[in-house]
């Protein structure tokens, strides 16, 4: 995976980096795993907007995305693989042996015409699915469960990994990419391999338009409203607004807003890095 540069022709072009399609296998999707996908602007069930700076932008249609990885012991072939308008990381269409297609995240390394399989007692191969208890230790993973049969909800995002520590008991000792570590269920499913796309971190837009096509319109400061509107705002001249705090007063950058006597404390041995 690479990305594209492009000649200073014009202001937008100048700075403007996107990633590189030259992986991408096919252009339309699947059209038996999509449905429409409704926008909000921001607005819930009456109308009322709730999320500021979100409106427009590009109509998508939303992939189904296998996280579960449930169809154990049978075969699949990779057919394609994908861009996801509502994901940073690119997806494989797969044709199980019985005749189902799904979706799932494409790791790095995946090609078309793989093999790929879920379930236990197989090979912990990139794209292979299967319990962290049978998962070799330091092997780098992604597309975490946090309950048995849940379905993935950890490390998703383009370019990341998780790896596994060791094993203790009936729990697997995981390093986020956070840096945290976690205890995770042995009977958890993890993918083995790096989420795909790892170039999108080095993407620039280039330019604001291409923030609105997808959804995000211009965002205000804090510092330059006024003392009504944001506790950072008002002063005289071009005042800071003192410590860094939302719209509603919780402070940011640095203030710790986990709560102490959280029920999942017990399973976090290192804090994530400050």
């Amino acid at each position: 995976m690479a990305v594209r540069k492009f000649k200073p022709t014009t202001p937008g072009q100048r700075h403007k980096i996107i990633g590189a399609f030259d992986n991408i296998t096919a252009s339309a999707p699947e059209k038996s795993l999509v449905f429409g996908k409704r926008s909000t602007g921001g607005r819930n069930n009456t109308g009322k907007e709730t999320m500021r700076y979100i409106g427009g932008g590009h109509k998508r249609k939303f992939r189904i995305i296998d996280f579960k990885r449930n169809k154990d012991g049978i075969p699949a072939t990779v057919k394609t693989i994908e861009y996801d308008p509502n994901r940073s990381a690119r997806i494989a269409l797969v044709f199980y042996a019985d005749g189902e297609k799904r979706y799932i995240l494409a790791p790095n390394g995946l090609q078309v015409g793989q093999k790929i399989m879920s379930g236990k007692d197989i090979a912990p191969e990139v794209g292979n699915c299967l319990p962290m208890s049978d998962i070799p230790l330091g092997t780098l993973i992604h597309n975490i469960e946090l309950r048995p049969g849940q379905g993935a909800c950890f490390v998703r995002s383009a370019g990341v990994f998780a790896q596994l520590s060791s094993k203790d008991d009936k729990y697997a000792i995981i390093k986020l990419p956070s840096g945290e570590l976690r205890k995770i269920l042995l009977a958890c499913k993890a993918t083995v391999g790096v989420v795909g796309n790892a170039d999108h971190n080095l993407e620039k837009s280039g330019k604001a338009g291409r923030s609105r096509w997808l959804g995000r319109r211009p965002r205000n400061r804090g510092v330059a409203m006024n003392p009504v509107d944001h506790p950072m705002g008002g002063g005289e001249g071009r005042a800071s607004g003192g410590h860094p705090r939302s719209r509603k007063g919780l402070l940011a950058k640095g203030y710790k807003t986990r709560r102490p006597k959280n029920a999942s404390n017990k399973y976090i041995i290192e804090r994530r890095k400050k």
